[in-house]
Order: structure tokens, then sequence, then C-alpha cells
């Protein structure tokens, strides 16, 4: 069963991934009305999330610049950003990263207890990195979604 989560992971990230390439910095910077993000801060916080989920409630040190938390976080949106947030091409090297790092270490671990149950903002809990591993894949998804809404209403226009 591991691997098939792995290779799920693969496939979900591999997506975003094509995703990115399409995208311009033009383009990925526009918030069009109705929307509180850009594709660019979706892109980063698929990112930052992930490295949360499988990292950081374990306890474990995120690999991440500190910049993604700042930039990328849950709450944060582009017309708060102070500074240059990481380019899109430097997001899509992380993403890329990411998957092989993660498949490295973390197989056979995906059972591992959190040192602490992890209740999300959607009042999930979480008791293992396995959890919160399998979840990032409909957190990501749920993102890539909104990307393709938003780059929808901006090639409207």
């Amino acid at each position: 069963m591991e691997q098939t989560i792995f290779q799920h992971m693969e496939t979900v990230r591999g997506i975003t991934e094509q995703s990115i390439k399409k995208i311009s910095e033009e383009i990925a910077n526009i918030v069009p009305k109705g929307f509180n993000n850009n594709i660019h801060w979706n892109f980063g916080h698929i990112a930052f999330i992930q490295e949360k989920l499988v990292y950081g409630v374990l306890g474990e040190q995120m690999s991440l610049p500190i910049q993604y938390e700042e930039f990328f976080s849950a709450g944060t949106k582009p017309s708060e950003w102070k500074g240059t947030p990481p380019s899109l091409a430097e997001i899509s090297s992380v993403l890329s990263e990411q998957k092989s790092r993660i498949r490295q270490s973390h197989q056979g671990n995906l059972h591992k207890k959190l040192p602490t149950p992890f209740t999300n903002r959607a009042g999930i809990t979480f008791n293992t990195v396995g959890e919160t591993f399998l979840f990032s894949f409909y957190h990501e998804a749920l993102h890539i979604e909104t990307i393709k809404r938003i780059y929808q209403s901006i090639s409207v226009k």
C-alpha cells in the first residue's frame, strides 16, 4: 500500500509541476476580482503546506526557506507581501525536489505517530504522518483547481 501512496504523490505532484510550467510570471501575479490570492501564491502555498504536513507536524526541521511561511502560509495574501516572494521558477524547483525528499525520508515511516495530534483549520484531526501526507494530496488538488479558476478568470478578460 505504501508504494501506491508514493505513486499517488508522484501523480498529483506531476499535475502540479506541469501546471506551473504553463504559467507566465506576469499572469501568475494577477489577483482577479473575486479572489484573495493569485496563481503565484497558490503554487507557493502548495509547497509550504506540503512541507508543514510532512515535516512540521512531526516537529522536524522544514527544508524550505523561512520566506515560504511569510509569503505562503494560510491567511497570507499578495496584497500584504513585504518584499519579493520566491519566483515561479524557484517554486517549481522546490516542488520537484520536495517529492523526492519526502519519498526518501518517509518511506517506511508513514505509520509514525505525531508527537501530538494535529488538527487543521477544517477541524480534522490527524494522528500519524501518513494521515497528514494523504490529506496533503487533497489540499494540493484543491489549490490546483483554484489555479485553474483564476487562470480562466484572467483568460476571459
